[in-house]
């Protein structure tokens, strides 16, 4: 009996997943949290860390509904694919929300910080507060992390049902992304915290889409 292909869209999502967990972790680590109403704060938007952390996330946001593409593909044929399907385009919007405020902090935050350094004024931070915490930037803010969340469950779920996948495997990952919100108001050691734990969920993840790889899904089961 010959041994079944290699799906090469199930390893495609395990690099996805794998590199995604990472880049949360440096996100979380190389991000200076300071006082940001002072100057040091200001200085910190100017660092090599902030634009480091906060492009990783954006990647890492980027890499995550990939990897829910890839699970749709692994799923192919399947009654699964659907929702492996929905869990990826909600995915891609939500990330894509998201990333547009990550973007402002990492370019118009880095322009102010720059500017309050040089004329040594730390009532120009009050400008990066006021289009941080625009209502119009909150709400798509919001959305995208609500939708981030909502992609992660329906992926879990595909998981769960897959029949190639360990049901548990990405359950984990699905609830540190539905905590993503609350864990902004965490101390600097408590987001460290939570980015090596998607980075730990991810990378389980990550090794049962590539262990999965191998095996094709029982399509008649599926079906059934």
């Amino acid at each position: 009996m010959s041994k079944p292909p290699t799906d090469p869209r199930a390893r495609m999502g395990a690099l996805a997943f794998g590199l995604a967990g990472v880049l949360f972790a440096i996100y979380e680590a190389a991000a200076p949290r300071v006082d940001q109403t002072t100057l040091e704060g200001a200085e910190s938007w100017t660092s090599a860390g902030w634009s480091v952390a906060h492009l990783a996330a954006i990647v890492g946001l980027i890499l995550f509904p990939l990897g829910y593409g890839a699970l749709r593909g692994h799923l192919e044929g399947t009654r699964n694919e659907k929702t492996a399907f929905i869990a990826a385009t909600i995915g891609y919007i939500g990330s894509a929300l998201t990333i547009s405020y990550y973007g402002a902090e990492v370019y118009g935050l880095k322009a102010i910080g720059e500017r309050a350094v040089e004329n040594g004024d730390a009532t120009m931070t009050e400008v990066g507060e006021a289009f941080r915490y625009d209502p119009t930037a909150m709400g798509v803010f919001l959305i995208g992390l609500v939708l981030i969340a909502v992609a992660a469950v329906l992926a879990a779920v595909a998981v769960w049902r897959s029949g190639t996948l360990h049901k548990w495997s990405a359950v984990p990952l699905a609830v540190l992304l539905a905590t993503m919100l609350p864990q902004y108001f965490l101390p600097h050691s408590g987001r460290i915290a939570w980015g090596a734990m998607v980075t730990v969920a991810a990378l389980w993840l990550a090794a049962e889409m590539w262990r999965a790889s191998a095996k094709a899904p029982e399509r008649e089961l599926q079906n059934a």
